[in-house]
């Protein structure tokens, strides 16, 4: 029993770590959106604040590579879910042989540096755009489409991984039955085949669409003088961070979860609603009222709502003014410990005349230096042949 208490505790304590290590970070990150410092970092704290969220939707710079993101994002779902269902349809109809053959030329891309798929399709579209002679204004230099042809060529892989763990599980005698039946090869992939990958290219596309947002190293070639969300975030990193970063990250974190609600909510209400009616659990209207899919999202539109009243009303300004006082005090403080001490009395008493010097000559004396009359100079050991003032003209 010892044994198996202490096995328990170990495994308890592993994914306590493990839990922390995965989102200790995140944590930390979401604290730090909310410290009116002006770098990232959760000690000291000084304020709470929702400043950088309103700097965060005043960054134009930002804004514009989101919107750019946006619309690489669903260029890639466009093409690479087309692309990615065609090639696991093709893999789950060819033999054995001729599929290992094709298995690895489309998931070659996959295993490509990113680098390597970046630069290649810059170079690739700029030779062609030279032998057709185009400008720079022209489709083979524009920085969307250059990326989006760059990223289809790795996410339609993901795509077709996604697609092939479905069709494993279908059954093709449902297509042979509805072609012996009388229907075309179109009516039986929209009729049968179609509706059954419905979920997996919803997936297919949620993956997509993610994994174009988030890429960098084929994105930062093929950008061109564009730029993406996730571009200007380097740029931001590399240049100097502020909390800024870190809201953006709580904004796309929050949207997250809030999706994952609302999908999570949403499959088990279809759940329930496929049970048979003698199976379903006897529940009051209460609880199905706030089981129903309608109910969560609601209450995540209101929670939205609260959210964005908060960040433009809060006022930090007051705090703000109050931590910028104490750090001034502060600072004041430590430069009066740090002055050094006064000098002393005998420190600023008018030194004593320097000591003759051994050879008793006084020749390289400061006091030589200033101009003097011809009686007072020193006289010259070449009895004055150099002086200046023998270079004058005679009378």
């Amino acid at each position: 029993m010892n044994r198996i208490r202490l096995t328990g505790l170990v495994g308890g304590l592993y994914l306590l770590l493990f839990f922390v290590y995965l989102f200790g970070p995140l944590l930390v990150m979401v604290a730090t959106a909310f410290n009116s410092s002006s770098f990232p970092r959760i000690s000291p704290w000084d304020c709470l604040t929702a400043d950088w969220f309103v700097e965060l939707f005043h960054d134009e710079k930002l804004l514009t590579g989101l919107g750019n993101s946006m619309i690489i994002g669903f260029g890639v779902v466009l093409v690479a879910v087309p692309i990615g269902l065609a090639a696991a349809m093709v893999l789950s109809q060819v033999g054995p042989r001729l599929r290992s053959v094709m298995y690895a030329m489309f998931i070659a891309p996959i295993l490509m540096p990113g680098v390597v798929l970046g630069l290649s399709t810059l170079i690739f579209w700029d030779r062609l755009g030279t032998v057709f002679g185009a400008d720079y204004n022209s489709l083979f230099y524009n920085g969307i489409f250059l990326t989006i042809i760059g990223q289809v060529t790795f996410i339609s892989a993901y795509s077709m991984l996604v697609f092939l763990s479905r069709l494993q599980r279908f059954d093709p005698t449902l297509t042979e039955a509805a072609l012996d039946l009388g229907a075309t090869q179109t009516q039986a992939f929209f009729k049968i085949l179609l509706p059954y990958m419905t979920p997996a290219v919803l997936s297919a596309a949620v993956l997509a669409f993610l994994a174009s947002m988030e890429n960098y190293n084929t994105t930062v070639f093929t950008i061109v003088a564009d730029s993406t969300f996730t571009t200007v975030l380097a740029q931001k990193v590399r240049y100097g961070l502020n909390p800024s970063i870190s809201a953006v990250a709580v904004t796309i974190v929050g949207i997250t979860l809030l999706a994952a609600v609302l999908f999570e909510s949403y499959n088990r209400y279809k759940k329930r609603q496929a049970q048979p009616a003698p199976a379903k659990p006897e529940s009051t209207g209460f609880v199905r009222a706030i089981t129903h899919p309608g109910f969560a999202a609601g209450s995540v539109i209101l929670l939205a709502f609260a959210a964005v009243i908060w960040v433009n009303t809060y006022d930090s300004s007051i705090c703000r003014a109050q931590v910028d006082a104490q750090k001034r005090a502060y600072q004041e403080e430590f430069n009066l410990q740090e002055r050094p001490a006064e000098a002393s009395p005998e420190a600023t008493e008018t030194p004593s005349a320097p000591a003759p010097k051994p050879n008793g000559s006084s020749i390289f004396a400061p006091g030589n230096l200033a101009p003097g009359t011809p009686e007072t100079e020193p006289k010259s050991p070449s009895g004055g042949i150099f002086a200046p003032s023998n270079l004058a003209p005679a009378q």
